[in-house]
């Protein structure tokens, strides 16, 4: 029984080599490549669209209005990164289901990748609010002795990104195998059920800590732009 979709090798060459990992996650990144494409090519603003294009807006106002539950303004500034690391992760978990198919997301390169992905863009989008400065205080937050704890989260939690995603996703394989071994008419109905409803709630889950972290690192400057929104409301109103 094979673990993580790394133990299968279709071809090596010295230390280079392609495993059921990278093969599967080009199936991934093409299904949605095409996908999109697909249904984008032909978009309309009118009152009759396809049924892709519903399927898609759909979609993006789901993920749109959680994230906007999150960090109350400016949903659509993280829709692009949190909208596709959500969408390639329940891709790769729902197509578990597939016979053959061997999820990404069950090796630990995938998800370390992913929450590396994470990590790059907590500063990137801090930088992004707060100027370089204004992000590097944080970590002297509420004190100065507080850097190296800081620190030390911003690895833990990456760490701890990673091996959720993979822990779950390879457990789940592991357990599915063995109810096959023991009751194989019965058990994969149930444990395919299982397995798409655990997919889609790592995904979500991955997603919004994702989501948090990045948040974290630009509250403040959410807070500014509310609060001048809210000041500039009360002034025109209080205008005669």
């Amino acid at each position: 029984m094979t673990i993580t979709p790394d133990d299968i090798v279709y071809w090596q060459l010295g230390p280079f080599a392609i495993s059921a990992t990278l093969v599967f996650t080009w199936v991934v990144m093409a299904l949605l490549a095409v996908g999109s494409w697909l249904v984008t090519r032909s978009l309309t603003g009118g009152t009759s669209v396809s049924r892709g294009q519903l399927l898609m807006e759909i979609v993006l106002d789901g993920i749109r209005g959680q994230i906007r539950d999150v960090v109350e303004v400016d949903a659509d500034r993280y829709l692009p990164f949190i909208g596709t690391l959500f969408l390639f992760i329940v891709t790769c978990n729902v197509l578990a289901v597939v016979p053959g198919f061997r999820a990404p997301t069950g090796s630990l390169t995938t998800t370390t990748a992913l929450a590396l992905c994470v990590f790059a863009a907590v500063p990137v989008f801090g930088i992004a609010s707060r100027g370089l400065g204004g992000y590097l205080k944080t970590y002297l937050q509420p004190s100065p002795f507080m850097l190296p704890f800081n620190l030390i989260s911003e690895v833990t939690r990456t760490i701890s990104l990673a091996i959720r995603l993979f822990g779950n996703i390879m457990s789940g394989a592991m357990i599915a195998a063995m109810a096959l071994a023991i009751a194989p008419l019965f058990f994969p109905v149930i444990m395919n059920v299982l397995g798409l409803l655990i997919g889609v709630i790592q995904a979500y889950i991955f997603a919004v800590l994702a989501l948090v972290y990045i948040a974290s690192a630009t509250r403040a400057h959410e807070e500014q732009l509310e609060r001048a929104s809210n000041e500039k409301g009360e002034t025109i109103r209080g205008k005669p």
